[in-house]
């Protein structure tokens, strides 16, 4: 796995708003997407690029 700090438990900001990193999984190619889940508890997978650390 890469160097991320997109582990299970950090807080980020989407493009959906702010949620929490609660899945890490490899796709077929190789790449890692990120399930975050927000404050109405739905879960949405993103790519590293597409997820910024929130500010505390």
């Amino acid at each position: 796995m890469s160097e991320s700090l997109f582990t299970p438990g950090a807080a980020v900001v989407t493009s959906r708003g702010r949620g929490n990193v609660i899945d890490v999984r490899a796709t077929p190619s190789g790449k890692f997407v990120f399930g975050v889940e927000d404050a109405d508890g739905e879960v949405t997978y993103f790519t590293e690029k597409a997820l910024q650390l929130a500010q505390s």
